[in-house]
């Protein structure tokens, strides 16, 4: 119910009304909103819940709470029963065209919130290793994560963009190495990328331009050892560089990139061990170092150290969100790959165990499999394995990439259909949603008035609201409610599904007027200020919307079609 004024009314008076009819004084009814908007516009299913414990037959009940409640208070126009004891509501008139005037007032603020508590909340995602360019699996997670935080950001919280860079360790290695073998090929000379390593073409690329901003002689003065230092920094910073590149054109920025190499020489990690060693939370078996994870709810202890000295993934990464902690962060919301699933649980049980048990949330994407024609896109010219981040948005644009991103529920395996998504009609989804927004301007510039300058409240004339323009107005009113709904779900499909459904009423909406010239929004009559004003109050919903997604919102689009 948070963020729709309206609701909150009704659920008050159905509280009121319900505990009246006896109900105890903790119930709180529930309020849905019918699959059948014939049904009306609220549903509850209070008297079924609660007729068992008064002892009542259902429609019984449903229809006592019928005769208590108070229309004026609740706002409706009428109240029926339905079914074995289902509560139908109905808003009135004045529930909903004078509350259009809180849209217009919003301006570019509509939609928004205030948590409360607000939170100082890190969101990190893509977090991928320097090793190469994105592929398609991160763009989602890019999607998902830079849309999460804008949600929040959008109820109130205080947000922090993080990228996880894991520059330290055996792949960065392996890519020093690699990008060694690449450099002694342009030098002419025979050379083998090592097993494990990485054989892209953007490997030859990157020896390339060390090769060409280093020089040969400076390369040639280096000993081996200072060489594939040279190779591993140089390599890291190109690609890190490479992948913020492809995130900002992505229509992502993230506001700090933290570096993994940075725990180890801040001590960090030494610090960490010092306290779970304190903590008795660490043992010494078979030469390796465990952490007791099976006493924190984990399946079984997990190694920290190896027996060879060398970390685990999981040790580092634990002093990373401690670090998280010690940085202010109330919550930290971590966007992982499907390979990731495993982590999760012993990552939770270790931070039961340092004292952090609500800090981690974690968001967990499944994996992507782009489509042209029904078949899948395997390769990539450039990376050589897969599809990259680069090529897919320099083909579809960052708005239709990031919205089919979104429109699924992360934790489901996604068919990214670049025949729907390269496809300028209706039937692509947010094609859809930035045509309707256009549409609503294109009225405003037709009737020669500045969008701002419409009035936020009007006398509406009586012969104003048919159900097309209801349907309208009640699901703008809606769009405060979905976004702290999604937010709280971390949820963007949510928002998707909320801005299609906008747009196919208002669609519906304005072709009414191709049928009956009368019902043109521009007609001349006592409705049209009214209907202008409506116009204006979709056009802020459909903004905020799309800009809560991180999507733009044109003015003007052309149809290849036009």
């Amino acid at each position: 119910m948070t963020g729709d004024a309206g609701l909150a009314r009704l659920s008050e008076a159905l509280e009121s009304a319900l505990a009246a009819a006896g109900a105890p004084e903790d119930f709180s009814p529930a309020l849905e909103r019918p699959r059948d908007p014939t049904h009306g516009d609220w549903a509850s299913n209070a008297a079924l819940v609660l007729a068992k414990r008064l002892g009542r037959p259902p429609r019984a009940l449903a229809t006592l709470v019928c005769e208590l409640i108070d229309p004026a208070a609740a706002g409706i126009a009428a109240v029926e029963v339905a079914g074995p004891g289902f509560l139908n509501f109905r808003l009135s008139d004045q529930s909903i065209w004078p509350r259009l005037a809180e849209v217009l007032e919003a301006g570019d603020g509509w939609g928004r919130t205030q948590a409360s508590p607000a939170l100082r909340v890190n969101v990190e995602f893509v977090s991928a290793n320097p090793t190469g360019p994105l592929h398609v699996a991160h763009g989602r997670g890019a999607a998902l994560g830079d849309a999460v935080a804008s949600l929040l950001e959008w109820t109130g919280h205080d947000v922090t963009r993080e990228f996880y860079v894991n520059d330290a360790g055996r792949q960065i290695e392996l890519l020093a190495e690699s990008v060694a073998a690449r450099y002694e090929e342009t030098a002419g000379r025979p050379a083998e990328i090592p097993e494990g390593g990485y054989h892209g073409e953007y490997v030859r690329d990157v020896a390339s331009t060390i090769r060409s901003s280093a020089g040969a002689g400076f390369l040639a003065s280096l000993t081996p050892e200072e060489r594939r230092a040279h190779f591993r920094s140089e390599a890291v910073r190109l690609l890190r560089e490479e992948q913020a590149e492809d995130l900002s054109r992505f229509g992502v920025k993230m506001d700090l990139y933290y570096s993994e190499r940075s725990l180890y020489e801040s001590g960090a990690i030494d610090r960490l061990l010092e306290e779970l060693e304190g903590g008795g939370l660490i043992y010494q078996s078979e030469g390796a170092t465990w952490l007791r994870t099976s006493d924190l709810g984990d399946e079984k202890d997990r190694v920290l150290i190896k027996s060879d000295g060398s970390f685990t993934y999981f040790l580092p990464d634990l002093a990373y969100h401690l670090d998280k902690a010690t940085r202010g962060f109330d919550m930290a919301i971590d966007v992982w790959g499907a390979d990731h699933q495993g982590h999760e649980k012993r990552m939770l049980a270790a931070l039961r165990g340092l004292s952090y048990p609500e800090l981690l949330e974690v968001l967990i994407i499944q994996l992507v499999t782009v489509l042209r024609d029904g078949r899948e896109v395997r390769m990539s010219k450039r990376a050589g394995r897969f599809v990259t981040l680069g090529e897919l948005v320099e083909e579809t644009g960052p708005d239709v990439a990031r919205y089919f991103f979104l429109m699924r529920r992360a934790e489901v395996h996604l068919n990214f259909d670049l025949d729907l998504a390269l496809d300028t009609s209706d039937a692509n989804p947010v094609y859809k949603v930035q045509y309707a927004h256009a549409r609503m301007c294109s009225v405003f510039r037709k009737a020669g008035i500045a969008a701002g300058e419409i009035p936020a409240s009007l006398e509406v004339p009586e012969s104003f609201g048919t159900p097309a323009e209801r349907e309208v107005a009640l699901s703008v009113l809606r769009l405060p409610e979905v976004i702290a709904a999604a937010a709280a779900n971390r949820a963007p499909h949510v928002v998707c599904a909320y801005l299609e459904e906008v747009a196919g009423l208002v669609n519906a909406w304005y072709h009414q007027g191709n049928l009956d010239p009368t019902q043109r929004i521009l007609a001349a009559g006592p409705e049209q200020a009214a209907r202008i004003r409506l116009a204006r109050a979709v056009q802020l919903t459909l903004r905020s919307g799309l800009q809560a997604l991180g999507l733009s919102a044109p003015e003007a689009m052309t149809r290849e079609t036009e």
